[in-house]
């Protein structure tokens, strides 16, 4: 399993009942994770707030004290805007710390190489934790996603983070259509990663659905591979995807080069366990 162990502002304190108690920074939340089948006492009193599902979807935070609208926490020399937002969300997920780092270990060996910046690209790319991740090694990164919101709060962790002339260019697009363009124009990055949502629409109404969409998409962004590549990573999470899956997907649309999958996980704080946060799947050249 990948672990994102290198926390010191976040934490899982304990998780059951359908739910995990997170410590992030000062504040503890109370959020539902349905990996967490085994039983749980005590949680809601240990909360500053709890989400609570709605039977006809979503849900709302009810708020046991009273907490800032947004405040940071930090990760190693990253620090980031969280916010609970009204789909259990607070736009961070700190299981991908675990891919932040071996990008940033990719980038930087890659840039150490080549004498060059590497170039990332950024697809479904959220509230930019990984681009901040991957600006920070000193990669030049095209951070593209549908929500114009998203894509405001990754400018505010950029700035957070100390990356406000950071050489990021942010894009509201559809990401299919955003990487077949940048095929036609010649583009090419060293580095790409992707983390899709199980389904989901463009910008303008375009149709996404992981089981029929991925393997297309990664047969597109191959081409924008350059001549020396860096990595492909592809995480997947609300799909349930096996690991294996998402590594005969990279293994077939690249084929040269060393592919690996695996969980990602958190630790909890409890009894030495575990919490499994979905995959990742990671490919770098021979």
């Amino acid at each position: 399993m990948y672990l994102a162990s290198g926390w010191k502002a976040y934490e899982i304190l304990d998780a059951g009942n359908g739910d995990k108690l997170e410590r992030w920074g000062d504040v503890t939340l109370l959020r539902p994770d349905p990996q967490a089948v085994w039983t749980m006492d005590g949680a809601e009193r240990r909360a500053d707030a709890v989400y609570h599902r709605s039977a006809s979807g979503g849900g709302h935070w009810e708020y046991k004290k009273q907490l800032p609208e947004q405040w940071t926490i930090a990760y190693r020399d990253l620090t980031f805007v969280v916010r609970p937002t009204g789909f259990k969300h607070t736009g961070l997920f700190p299981e991908q710390a675990v891919n932040w780092d071996w990008m940033r270990r990719q980038i930087e060996a890659h840039s150490a190489r080549t004498g060059r910046r590497t170039k990332v690209l950024n697809l479904f790319a959220y509230t930019g934790g990984a681009t901040c991740a991957c600006a920070k090694a000193g990669a030049e990164v095209a951070h593209v996603d549908a929500a114009k919101g998203m894509v405001a709060w990754a400018k505010d962790n950029a700035a957070a983070s100390g990356l406000s002339d950071a050489p990021i260019r942010y894009l509201v697009d559809d990401c299919v259509k955003f990487v077949k363009r940048e095929i036609r124009r010649g583009n090419r990055y060293d580095g790409i990663l992707m983390d899709p949502p199980s389904y989901g629409r463009g910008p303008t109404g375009e149709m996404w659905k992981i089981e029929n969409d991925l393997y297309p998409l990664v047969l597109l962004c191959a081409e924008l591979l350059s001549d020396d590549p860096c990595f492909f990573l592809i995480n997947s999470y609300t799909t349930g995807l096996a690991p294996t899956v998402l590594s005969n997907v990279l293994k077939l649309a690249l084929l040269d080069g060393h592919t690996e999958a695996d969980e990602i996980g958190l630790p909890i704080r409890r009894a030495n366990l575990v919490l499994p946060c979905g995959a990742s799947g990671r490919w770098t050249p021979a």
